[in-house]
């Protein structure tokens, strides 16, 4: 059984810390809503729209809040009961040597993860998005992408689990090879990823409209950004909500737009978005926080060298507050579940850092589309649709900006944007 010891202790108060800190910024962002549409999104917006808007944030608050209450009950009930202590038992028992006993405990706890959040996903997909128009994916299409998603986790998810596990086994500093292991493929899955795993989820085709491409590729000439791909995606066959995305490295640039995008933005609106995001690519942001998550990575890896040795107090006091035995064929794995649980207030903290770099990162390239775009006139235009077509909330209290919003508010960005006209 678990012992609750000042590691453990620490542990609990600093989620149910989180978790009333996040409730506050919910209820004090469900407080800020205002009654009546500002008038910068008039013409775009309607009060019936704003009105939607208004009902979709409070479902998503309510949702919100009824899942993350679940979801830690099932951790803490889970944890308090020794749930961690039995899987390492269950597992040990099937005679798998260290690496496919490690696998198999982290296999569990992964199904039970996906069983017992399942619920709520339905929910999420099919009643709630829903319910607010957004929701295009059918029963097929949702089944068909969960056995494709679960596929591409165990073998992809499960090699490199494997990899790991060996090296902390097997391998003297460990936690360094790991890191080098881990950063170099994560960077080759991000090479690879568009072209091999997004086109098993979505269908990608070259851009047909010769004005937008042409408009596109002179933005792109102009920027000096070496653009080697446009194309269109499916979005519209899961969701009615709108997006873009830059793919590549070096030389080989792509850009995927959303036909949802396509549909609802002129061609100078698509224009002033694309610029923006080669903003991102031209002010370095994508190369600073490639640096920045290489670092915490490191760090990550190197306190799981010492979570993983029991040898160590922490790694001791982590093993004792979970009851798993220390002499355990599935010790390893255990102790890199038990480190990610751990750590989980530590990266909430690291988050909240990274998104007021993220913010700044916005505004940054706002500012390079307008330079470059020579008015701000087409990406306000752009963001009013956007926020329009996904019901975002246009009064998020500073709160919840500042725990969880990787993007300035809309209404902010605009100001912004209009000094730079």
């Amino acid at each position: 059984m678990p012992e609750f010891n000042l590691l453990a202790i620490l542990l609990i108060v600093a989620l149910l810390v989180l978790w009333k800190l996040d409730f506050a910024a919910t209820l004090l962002t469900l407080k800020n809503l205002k009654p009546e549409l500002p008038e910068e999104f008039r013409g775009v917006w309607d009060d019936e729209k704003y009105q939607k808007a208004q009902s979709y944030e409070k479902a998503q608050a309510q949702f919100g809040v009824i899942s993350s209450i679940f979801s830690l009950t099932v951790l803490l009930a889970f944890w308090f009961f020794g749930g961690f202590g039995w899987v390492d038992g269950l597992v040990c028992g099937w005679g798998l040597g260290k690496i496919g006993t490690g696998l198999a405990f982290i296999g569990i706890l992964y199904l039970g993860s996906w069983v017992s959040s399942l619920p709520f996903d339905l929910y999420h997909t099919f009643v709630l998005e829903e319910k607010f128009g957004f929701n295009k994916t059918t029963a097929r299409t949702y089944l068909v992408d969960q056995i494709k998603s679960h596929l591409i986790t165990a073998i992809l998810g499960g090699g490199i689990v494997a990899l790991i596990l060996w090296i902390f086994d097997s391998v003297p500093n460990a936690w360094i090879w790991a890191w080098l292991s881990f950063t170099f493929i994560s960077l080759a899955l991000t090479y690879l990823a568009p072209s091999f795993l997004l086109p098993l989820f979505n269908k990608f085709t070259p851009l047909e409209d010769e004005e937008l491409n042409a408009a596109i590729q002179s933005m792109a000439k102009k920027c000096e950004f070496p653009l080697t791909e446009i194309s269109v995606m499916d979005g519209s066959r899961r969701s009615s909500k709108s997006n873009a995305f830059f793919t590549g490295f070096g030389k080989r640039k792509k850009i995927a737009l959303f036909d949802t995008l396509i549909e609802s933005q002129t061609t100078d609106e698509l224009v002033g978005v694309l610029a923006h995001e080669i903003g991102h690519f031209k002010r370095k942001h994508i190369v600073q926080r490639l640096v920045i998550s290489m670092i915490q990575t490191a760090v990550i890896f190197f306190l799981l060298g010492m979570a993983t040795n029991p040898d160590t107090a922490f790694g001791s006091q982590l093993y004792a507050a979970f009851g798993i035995p220390t002499g355990s064929a599935a010790a390893t794995a255990a102790g890199l579940v038990l480190f990610m649980i751990v750590f989980k207030p530590v990266s909430r903290l690291l988050s909240v850092a990274m998104n007021i770099l993220s913010r700044k990162h916005e505004f940054e390239a706002d500012e390079y589309a307008v330079v470059n775009q020579g008015t701000p006139d087409h990406l306000i235009s752009a963001l009013k649709k956007l926020s329009a077509n996904n019901l975002s909330n246009l009064t998020p209290h500073p709160l919840e900006v500042f725990l969880d919003h990787s993007h300035p508010p809309v209404l902010v960005r605009i100001q912004a944007l209009k000094k730079l006209g």
